[in-house]
């Protein structure tokens, strides 16, 4: 029976016992930061005592235990605190009379040695460190804190085994020292994982020639040992056999690595080495399942038996094999090779959702493949769904993770677009504003400090303007972060999304500010070098509007264009080709007053003015919204049409001259059937339904866009099907410039290539 608690100590666990926790923790950071300081001190007065005598007998004279006089306060307690660690590891109390004894065997007496010191700086060559050996040395003197600190956990164990109850169920990272570390923590837990004993990490370091011949040493791996192990795995489900194909994959993964980085076998053999990474991406996760089996709850979420002995038996060749093959996709070229190795993380995500630090390295690898435009599109598809996958099975700090991820990979890959890398583009915000609404809450507050981001960078350059401020907001990754934002909004705050949720949705407070944010970018130079951007964030909002049945006042920002300069004077002929909008959100300078940048600009504009009307072409109050634009875009023809001032562009004034018939064409046919309704403005649900059965279509206006829209995708058609001639005949003719006849070219390898091969 347990032994009640006295009064006393419940009122010191109620009172006292956190914050006496703290102040442990701290005492134990701040402990061995001194540690290390001045073991490095140490250190480099032993290196230098080589060049000079004195400080060779000072360094002695500090070993023997004399010369504490000189040493400082931080020193004394230092030295005190080390000997009660290594006393506590062997499970005895400290005393005054051991400390000269403690303080002469816990340093090394061999470290001038000049063979120990040579087999140092040989193990950190091994390990991929600096000659020099400072950084081997500054890992050994952490990697003795943390035994050190495991010693006297150990020891409080014995000692008071109810305290040590206490803090695992209330303090587990006390406890839980160093568990989850980078990926550098994970490769030397794999070292220690390949010995064929287990060796304490506390005599490894005495023991520095013995593992290095261990090391060299290697086995290497033939196709029957494969084959033994995977027999061994698909039927008997065995960890040692997994244990040995995870040290192997691990070898194969780090084999072309420029260092000479030694593991416990050597693939030979271009056919073993396929053998054994397909192996590995086949086989480890089919055995980690056997051992620890995934469970799915009803609310979707995963559970695995975290708790048992065997998930810590295997967290290491978890991390290890996740490693790998994380090196692994940094090093790839091969797009199928590619894709199968992102297709085995997927069932790996469940056991690494424990290990959040090493789950963070791996999604910004998975989301660099994602938005790679060199990647194969079925190798960023797939990374893709690692990444729906990690939203759908992930606790809300992982979701907002891999959102972040995936908002910067898109800010990162859009720096430049062009007419090749757009379709690359918009697949990447298609595909992210899914993801996006998996959970709305958590997609809120992230988008909501992104939004925000951008509205801080348009406020700076309107407040507070210099001479280049404004290229911070005209380039093409302000531009696409409006763009991605309005896809996200428009996909799952869609009018008829909501209506089959039965709720509305919890991204539509987030209408408002990119809407204010994107029509202040638009006026900040409002010249006519910007039209292209101007046009490209008003489609935008178009989609924004169309998807969520929001106005916008968008009629203002195209009329703004036709009262410009650039539209109203008579422009100057030019041979140029006509220029691309959906690629450029800039004008070069040559077209600028120029007629072919007219005639762009002026389809643009009736186009854009087309399909902000047709949203609304079914309303009861269009005779009313389009009465004002209507009255300006006559005001401009007339000034247009004059003989003395006008622009003397037909080809531009026939175009807006069209658009308003149908517009006038447009009201009319709504009036006819207002004429006969019986019911009053006042009567919202009654407004709502008028003409709510007839297809937008069949309305004057929506007929002339169809038409316009057919018209606007054959030439679309007919430039892509030139654009695709054309390159291949630069192809041709570069080749045909490459070559020397029938004999072909030469290759690197002196052999001859057949030209167009």
């Amino acid at each position: 029976m347990a032994k009640s608690k006295s009064k006393s100590t419940r009122k010191f666990e109620k009172n006292h016992l956190k914050d006496t926790i703290d102040r442990r923790k701290n005492f134990a950071k701040v402990k061995q930061r001194h540690q290390i300081k001045a073991k490095k001190q140490k250190q480099a007065a032993r290196s230098n005592a080589k060049h000079g005598a004195p400080e060779e007998d000072e360094d002695n004279g500090e070993l023997e235990g004399d010369g504490g006089e000189d040493m400082n306060d931080d020193q004394f307690f230092q030295e005190e605190l080390q000997i009660l660690a290594a006393s506590a590891s062997k499970g005895g109390k400290a005393s005054k009379k051991d400390v000269p004894l403690q303080t002469g065997k816990r340093k090394r007496q061999d470290e001038n040695d000049n063979g120990t010191r040579a087999a140092e700086q040989n193990e950190g060559g091994i390990n991929g460190t600096s000659g020099s050996g400072s950084d081997s040395e500054s890992a050994s003197v952490i990697e003795d804190e943390i035994v050190d600190h495991k010693g006297q956990l150990n020891a409080l164990a014995e000692k008071d085994p109810e305290f040590y109850r206490f803090l695992k169920e209330n303090d587990a990272d006390l406890l839980d020292f160093d568990d989850e570390g980078d990926l550098a923590g994970v490769d030397a837990l794999s070292d220690s994982e390949g010995d064929e004993r287990p060796i304490k990490k506390a005599k490894r370091k005495p023991k520095v020639a013995e593992s290095e011949l261990e090391r060299d040493q290697t086995t290497k791996v033939s196709t029957a040992i494969v084959q033994k192990w995977k027999k061994a795995m698909v039927e008997q489900h065995s960890i040692r056999a997994l244990r040995q194909l995870v040290l192997a994959f691990r070898a194969a993964a780090h084999a072309n690595d420029e260092d000479e980085k030694q593991f416990k076998y050597s693939i030979p053999d271009p056919e073993v080495y396929h053998e054994i990474v397909v192996s590995s991406l086949k086989h480890v996760p089919a055995v980690l399942n056997h051992h620890l089996p995934v469970k799915e709850t009803g609310a979707g979420k995963l559970r695995i038996p975290t708790d048992t002995a065997k998930f810590k038996t295997l967290t290491p060749l978890i991390k290890s094999h996740a490693s790998s093959v994380h090196y692994l996709l940094s090093h790839l070229s091969d797009a199928s090779t590619l894709r199968l190795t992102l297709q085995s993380f997927d069932p790996l995500l469940p056991y690494l959702l424990q290990f959040r630090k090493f789950l963070k390295v791996i999604t910004n690898s998975v989301v660099a493949i994602w938005s790679d435009h060199s990647a194969a599109e079925a190798s960023r598809v797939t990374a893709f769904l690692i990444l729906r996958r990690l939203m759908v099975i992930g606790d809300p700090g992982i979701r907002e993770a891999v959102l972040k991820s995936t908002y910067e990979g898109i800010v990162k890959s859009s720096r430049n677009a062009t007419i090749h890398t757009l379709p690359g583009i918009n697949l990447m915000k298609n595909s992210a504003a899914e993801i996006w609404g998996i959970d709305q809450k958590v997609s809120y507050t992230t988008g909501f400090t992104f939004i925000r981001q951008l509205a801080i960078h348009l406020r700076g350059n309107i407040t507070k303007p210099t001479k280049d401020s404004y290229k911070t907001i005209y380039n093409w990754q302000f531009v696409h972060s409006l763009d991605f934002w309005s896809r996200v909004l428009s996909t799952h705050c869609n009018s008829l999304v909501e209506a089959q949720n039965g709720k509305e949705s919890q991204l539509r407070p987030l209408i408002y500010p990119i809407v204010q944010i994107t029509l202040g970018v638009m006026r900040l130079i409002p010249t006519s070098t910007y039209f292209p951007l101007r046009f490209q964030l008003v489609r935008s909002l178009l989609r924004i509007s169309n998807a969520t049945g929001t106005y916008i006042p968008l009629a203002s920002v195209l009329l703004e264009v036709l009262n410009s300069a650039e539209m109203k004077k008579p422009p100057k002929p030019a041979t140029l080709r006509p220029l691309d909008f959906s690629s450029n959100i800039r004008a070069p300078s040559s077209y600028l007053k120029t007629r072919v940048y007219q005639d762009g600009v002026g389809e643009q504009v009736v186009e854009l003015f087309s399909e902000f009307f047709v949203l609304w072409a079914k309303s009861i109050a269009f005779p009313e919204l389009q009465l004002p634009v209507i009255v300006m875009l006559k005001r401009w023809l007339r000034m247009a049409s004059s003989k003395a001032t006008g622009n003397k562009n037909a080809k531009l004034n026939q175009g807006l001259l069209l658009l308003v018939q149908k517009l006038e064409a447009n009201a009319r046919w709504i009036e006819e059937r207002r004429n006969k309704v019986q019911f009053s403005p006042k009567d919202r649900a009654e407004v709502e339904a008028f003409l709510k059965d007839d297809a937008w279509e069949d309305t004057p206006l929506g007929a002339f866009v169809v038409g316009q829209r057919k018209l606007r995708e054959e030439r679309k058609r007919v430039l892509e099907q030139g654009r695709h001639e054309e390159d291949k005949k630069k192809k041709v003719a570069r080749s045909e410039q490459d070559g020397d006849g029938d004999m072909g070219d030469m290759n690197g390898n002196g052999e001859h290539i057949p030209v167009g091969r």
